[in-house]
């Protein structure tokens, strides 16, 4: 999985008839709300009404906010495996602490898993 939190994208990869496929000029087909540029920190904050807004007519929104902060969870948790500076290693073990808790028992477990990660990749 990665930092991976939705696969479409590896689908869309992989498929074959992807292979004379153009970039659409239209807007429908951009990344909406920044997701192409936001840090998995950034959106492992988003609410549930935020990840409703800004997914509202997206595929994205069928996972729930739920799985949503569950994918982002393992994604923060891998990363702590990686090689980090310190300040983005604070600022993933802020962001997982903050929600730690505060979800549902899957999403807990993930973030507890998650905050484990930094412990063995020291």
């Amino acid at each position: 999985m990665g930092n991976r939190v939705y696969g479409c994208d590896d689908c869309q990869r992989v498929c074959p008839w992807n292979r004379f496929a153009q970039k659409a000029s239209l807007p429908d087909f951009a990344a909406r709300h920044g997701l192409d540029s936001q840090s998995l920190v950034g959106l492992f904050q988003w609410t549930e009404g935020e990840f409703n807004d800004r997914h509202q007519g997206s595929a994205i929104r069928r996972i729930g906010h739920a799985r949503w902060l569950r994918n982002l969870a393992i994604g923060l948790g891998n990363a702590l495996r990686q090689p980090l500076g310190e300040d983005d290693r604070r600022a993933i073990i802020q962001v997982l602490r903050a929600r730690q808790g505060q979800c549902s028992a899957m999403v807990n477990r993930h973030i507890d898993w998650a905050i484990a990660q930094n412990a063995q990749s020291r």
